[in-house]
């Protein structure tokens, strides 16, 4: 059997492995989009390290796209087999794969478009230009393809998917249908089990249940993202967020800005926001979620309350609505959006996407980075190459839809909203895994982070830790 690193190796996008028996059957665990540089990223989502076509099935830990966006793609280059994931993470990826799609057709026109009009320009002055027209890494007709070839799961049961591979799901508390993924797989005369964490949550977090424990494996594929960190308390959190409110909004009259991913962590803002209205402690100031996909998200994790914890369910015998209340208005049109951005009233403004490289967050950052009272939090990780993390490094200046902006604003973090578990935390989650994994091989993070939590694992006593490059492949 060869575990294949395809993608998220020494790097924190593109999640995707592949697991190839001895006799020829392949599993492949995540197929991620590519997130962060757009330039290189665009070359890394339209190639394999496998043929699409020879993949025997899939099976997804989570919905975010860093760990499905490729999916629709796999299928217009073959792939044919079945799709297995949680009940829920079939339900967002209905949504969020056709976002996608809507996304990488725009994108490949807007980029169209400039080729077209710089080869026109050279074309007046009498020199040749060959444009570099791109298509859609793939459209809405292909989403709908790849729906039909979900199964949907519960979680703690043990499902036979081949006559090779039985799975288990068991909750990873990140965001709504998140899983590990256990595999039991007869490869020849050899029985094995793998395991594979997905991105591990964080206990005591809001909405979801906390991380439920796998089996004890064989070998162990684990996400780092967190490896070098601890993060803030949960009292922290909620006064930070509080006191930033009050400074940004009520004393300075500006606006807050939050860059939130549409799928878990904008549900969490609002349940703390809902929970801060029934107190009386939320400022009397308007809060609005700019994202069509957020809105059609948190309608979903009303539809899954076998992921929510008890606190939740005990809160909305209170509130029924724990996602909605009053001042909080949840924005699907572009002429609202548009009006928020040039508005110099006081507001919270929540919108996609977190790490803000794409979606409407660019247009808020766009017409507020230059304004001194307002404030953009950032909470949670964000690739180093992203405006986000362009940002939370300190940076004077950015450049925003080709203009170079002065960063005026204040720029705070809040890594302890982070649905990542820090070093600590996902240690916790697989500390049992020490005398039962022969090796373990940690994925989904950056290449330092990697090395300190190789070490911080090995201290407490894994063996034999690994940090693959992308396209290695191990024989086990």
């Amino acid at each position: 059997m060869h575990i294949k690193f395809c993608g998220a190796a020494r790097n924190v996008t593109g999640s995707s492995h592949l697991i190839t028996l001895e006799n020829g059957y392949r599993i492949l665990l995540d197929c991620g989009l590519y997130q962060g540089n757009r330039k290189t990223d665009q070359a890394s989502n339209r190639q394999w390290h496998f043929d699409p076509a020879t993949i025997d099935c899939l099976i997804l830990s989570h919905a975010h796209i860093d760990h499905t966006g490729r999916v629709p793609g796999l299928v217009r280059e073959g792939f044919n087999g079945c799709i297995h994931a949680t009940h829920a993470t079939r339900s967002l990826c209905g949504i969020m794969l056709l976002d996608s799609a809507k996304i990488q057709e725009r994108e490949a026109y807007y980029h169209n478009k400039k080729e077209l009009e710089k080869k026109k320009k050279k074309k007046a002055r009498k020199k040749s230009y060959k444009a570099d027209l791109i298509d859609p890494l793939y459209d809405p007709d292909d989403v709908t393809e790849t729906m039909k070839l979900f199964n949907g799961y519960s979680y703690d049961r043990w499902h036979r998917i081949s006559k090779y591979v039985d799975v288990l799901f068991k909750d990873q508390g990140h965001i709504l249908g998140s899983a590990s993924v256990t595999l039991r797989i007869k490869d020849g005369s050899r029985k094995i089990t793998v395991g594979f964490t997905g991105d591990i949550g964080r206990p005591d977090r809001p909405i979801l249940r906390d991380p439920q424990l796998m089996p004890e494996v064989d070998y162990l594929i684990c996400e780092s993202t967190y490896g070098d960190k601890e993060h803030e308390s949960k009292p922290q959190q909620t006064e930070m967020l509080l006191d930033v409110m009050k400074q940004t909004c009520v004393e300075q009259r500006g606006k807050l800005i939050i860059p939130a991913f549409s799928i878990g962590r904008t549900q969490e803002i609002v349940y703390m926001l809902d929970q801060l209205e029934n107190e009386g402690k939320l400022p009397h100031i308007p809060i609005y979620v700019d994202s069509p996909l957020a809105v059609n998200a948190t309608e979903i994790y009303g539809s899954h309350p076998e992921c929510f914890d008890n606190a939740l369910h005990e809160y909305m015998l209170q509130d029924d609505n724990p996602f909605g209340f009053n001042r909080l208005e949840y924005v699907r049109s572009v002429e609202k959006s548009k009006e928020l951005n040039t508005s110099k009233e006081p507001m919270v403004v929540i919108s996609a996407s977190g790490m803000m490289n794409a979606g409407r967050i660019r247009h808020h950052l766009y017409h507020n980075l230059e304004d001194e009272n307002s404030t953009f939090l950032m909470v949670g990780y964000c690739s180093p190459q992203t405006a986000g993390g362009i940002l939370k490094a300190g940076v004077p200046q950015l450049k925003v839809q080709g203009d170079v902006l002065d960063v005026k604003a204040s720029i705070k973090s809040m890594d302890s909203f982070s649905a990542h578990g820090d070093r600590k935390e996902m240690l916790a989650t697989i500390k049992h895994q020490i005398k039962s994994a022969k090796k373990t091989f940690l994925v989904h993070g950056e290449y330092d982070t990697q090395q300190e939590f190789a070490e911080y694992l090995g201290e407490a006593g894994f063996k034999k830790v690994k940090i693959p490059a992308e396209g290695t492949e191990i024989h086990i």
